[in-house]
């Protein structure tokens, strides 16, 4: 999901099928420490991909509170988001562009009927780690972009600073330990570069390229007690972001853009 307030930051009920509890989890994302933050450099980073490459058809697979169409004027979209709470702000926030459609359904329930034709690119944002099956996931989105299509998909990375330095400090066992904040959301795993592209090679594609966001020193927690003292600055976050161009490996979170091979 793209998830994270509605803009770039500025430069310098019943449970579904899975067994995920999306009212919990709409809940407790709101109240997350630093995510708006984390969220507005993924969506920095997911805009400029979008940009690149130029989409037609657009699908967005989880949606959250902020969707992608409200930095998008007259891109054609449709959002597939499963969450009501979600779904419901995004149709609120659709209103008046006709280019906009809203789904709420997990994208492998959604129709083809439902969700028209092939997609020159699907974005699926922090969502990966999150659902119970990934490769169910995967073979969905397979199914709904066009030959010579892109797929964009962001995880949080096992090899991100933080986690190197909880490892060295003795806080957790191995990079790939689940984090409080990962148990809160139900999320299920914490990737590697190896380990994402594994998957999507399962499923069916071929990475095009890859890199990484925001070098984070410390815990969400940390970094927004930080942030609220005024020690950490734009700057300073700017400067960690682009760090990533420099140590790719350390980023917080993974990205990809991957292209579909196979039937």
């Amino acid at each position: 999901m793209s998830r994270g307030p509605a803009s770039t930051p500025q430069p310098g009920a019943p449970v579904p099928a899975g067994g995920r509890d999306l009212v919990d989890y709409g809940t407790r994302y709101r109240d997350l420490p630093f995510e708006p933050l984390q969220a507005a450099y993924r969506r920095r980073r997911v805009l400029a991909q979008v940009a690149l490459h130029g989409p037609v058809r657009l699908l967005e697979v989880g949606c959250a509170e902020a969707p992608l169409f409200l930095d998008l004027p007259g891109q054609e979209t449709v959002v597939v988001e499963p969450t009501a709470v979600f779904a419901e702000n995004a149709r609120r926030l659709a209103e008046g562009r006709p280019d906009v459609t809203v789904v709420e359904a997990l994208l492998e329930e959604a129709t083809e009927e439902t969700l028209g034709e092939p997609f020159d690119m699907v974005v699926v944002s922090g969502l990966l780690h999150e659902v119970p099956d990934p490769l169910r996931l995967l073979r969905s989105v397979h199914r709904t972009c066009r030959p010579g299509g892109v797929v964009h998909v962001n995880v949080p990375s096992a090899g991100s600073l933080h986690r190197l330095l909880a490892v060295a400090m003795g806080v957790i066992p191995d990079v790939a330990a689940l984090s409080d904040t990962q148990r809160l959301l139900q999320q299920r795993t914490t990737y590697d570069v190896a380990g994402l592209e594994r998957e999507l090679a399962a499923a069916g594609f071929r990475v095009r390229t890859r890199g990484s966001i925001l070098v984070k020193p410390f815990t969400h927690a940390q970094m927004q007690r930080l942030v609220d003292d005024g020690f950490l600055t734009t700057g300073m976050l700017d400067g960690l972001d682009r760090l990533t161009e420099l140590l790719p490996d350390l980023g917080s979170e993974i990205w990809v853009d991957a292209e579909p091979v196979g039937d």
